[in-house]
């Protein structure tokens, strides 16, 4: 990624419906090699390190579903700036530029925030039961952890994208 340069950015959460950036194009878009997950300790914006709740990451494995943005070159700058100080504040993702397949069938380049598995951070595969208790307690800088889940569920679904761990939580919360 060059610096004035038109961006693609990936959003699998929250950047899926609140980016907080402008964009020239929004798409469907599909990633390989990694998988949405709660792997996150969120220490800010869902929670706080003494009561921290739980974010989705970009974790090894799989695939996953999702939503990507076309960024004008005029404001790639500023859009990766932002992204950087939204995403990176604990620095448990780390950015890669990953090739995404768009629904219209054109593979780009995307930034992508990817889950740093050796941050203190990284929560890894929870049981069920520990996820509920994490994201009922999880408030942060960006409110409420259950709030965070139901719009992330219901984003996917307008999507129809279906997450079954989010799912779960989105009816227990709901």
């Amino acid at each position: 990624m060059r610096l004035g340069e038109e961006l693609w950015v990936f959003g699998y959460g929250s950047l899926m419906w609140r980016p907080g950036f402008v964009f020239a194009e929004r798409q469907g878009a599909f990633v390989r090699g990694y998988h949405r997950s709660l792997c996150i300790y969120s220490h800010v914006h869902r929670g706080t390190k003494e009561q921290p709740g739980l974010v989705l990451g970009l974790d090894r494995g799989g695939s996953c579903k999702g939503v990507a943005f076309r960024v004008a070159a005029k404001a790639s700058d500023a859009t990766l700036a932002y992204l950087r100080a939204r995403e990176q504040v604990t620095l448990v993702y780390r950015e890669a530029l990953l090739p995404v397949r768009l629904v219209d069938g054109r593979i780009v380049e995307a930034v992508c925030y990817v889950a740093d598995r050796t941050h203190f951070q990284y929560a890894g595969r929870l049981e069920r039961d520990e996820l509920a208790r994490l994201v009922a307690q999880g408030v942060g800088l960006s409110g409420t952890n259950p709030d965070y889940v139901r719009n992330t569920h219901d984003h996917l679904a307008e999507l129809s994208i279906r997450d079954e761990t989010l799912e779960w939580l989105a009816k227990r919360f709901g």
